[in-house]
């Protein structure tokens, strides 16, 4: 059996506590979660001990233990990107694979720090959205796409990567420029890719349900509405990616994606006026 290691800032939160489930099922019971490690406890939530006892995961002192005693791991800190580089800094150099939790990191500079750090030790890592695996975006063929138009819930902040990476994996990991175009209540954002070929972000609210709209080239329109769980696609991902060692996702699409997060909040200040996006 493989042993996983979390490593979190507080273990007390949706993703800890629904991956080792669905990881053991995915796998069979092939592999589970181990060891834990929180920075603190959550406040206002069960301490770091308390949810260990409860999930039967056994908490060790430090990221260190977690490293040495785990076959392979995962950062969590899903809603903190911010903390991602400090709690990833001994996984990406164990060489064991390590998948970081959405949103990867808080800005460009710190995503390609990463990936260096993880290819100068040799070590496979990952980070994606769940939704790039929904099988409703699987079946569209990006093939002579023109136009995207994407609808979902959630702030821009922490809830934009699920609609911007599976743009980013239809158009491509070279957006050129981008403009907000939204208001306080209902961000969105234009993603120019250059050739005429453009993609918008919209957050419609908590009621509105991950949507892409597709032209092609040619004229055709295809709609596409994330209905299914797309959570059960990406843990049989992550599962096989612990297997192999092989990661699923191109390392520029990810850093493609954290910077247009980043520069669409620096666009929000500016609405209505395009932003160019570094290419290197």
């Amino acid at each position: 059996m493989k042993k996983i290691g979390f490593i979190d800032l507080h273990l007390d939160q949706f993703h800890a506590n629904k991956y080792p489930g669905w990881i053991e099922q995915a796998s069979d019971g092939a592999m589970k979660v181990t060891y834990a490690y929180g920075k603190k406890d959550k406040e206002n939530g069960l301490t770091n001990e308390a949810w260990c006892q409860a999930h039967g995961i056994e908490l060790l002192p430090s990221i260190q233990d977690v490293v040495e005693r785990s076959d392979t791991l995962i950062v969590l800190s899903p809603d903190n990107p911010e903390y991602h580089e400090e709690l990833s800094q001994l996984p990406l150099k164990s060489g064991k694979p390590t998948y970081i939790d959405k949103t990867f990191a808080p800005d460009r500079e710190t995503a390609v720090r990463l990936f260096n750090l993880a290819a100068q030790h040799g070590t496979p890592m990952y980070s994606t959205s769940a939704l790039r695996f929904a099988s409703e975006y699987a079946e569209i063929d990006p093939e002579g796409i023109q136009t995207i138009c994407s609808w979902g819930p959630g702030a821009f902040d922490n809830y934009s990567i699920h609609q911007i990476e599976p743009i980013i994996r239809l158009m491509g990991p070279a957006p050129k420029r981008i403009m907000f175009t939204g208001t306080t209540d209902s961000p969105a954002l234009l993603i120019d890719f250059g050739e005429g070929r453009q993609a918008s972000i919209h957050h419609l609210g908590d009621n509105c349900p991950f949507t892409l709209g597709i032209k092609y080239g040619n004229g055709t329109f295809k709609q596409a509405t994330a209905a299914s769980n797309f959570f059960e696609p990406f843990i049989r991902n992550l599962v096989t990616f612990f297997e192999t060692g092989q990661p699923a996702v191109d390392p520029a699409e990810t850093v493609a994606v954290i910077t247009i997060i980043e520069y669409g909040l620096k666009a929000a200040e500016t609405p209505g006026v395009w932003l160019d996006l570094p290419s290197s």
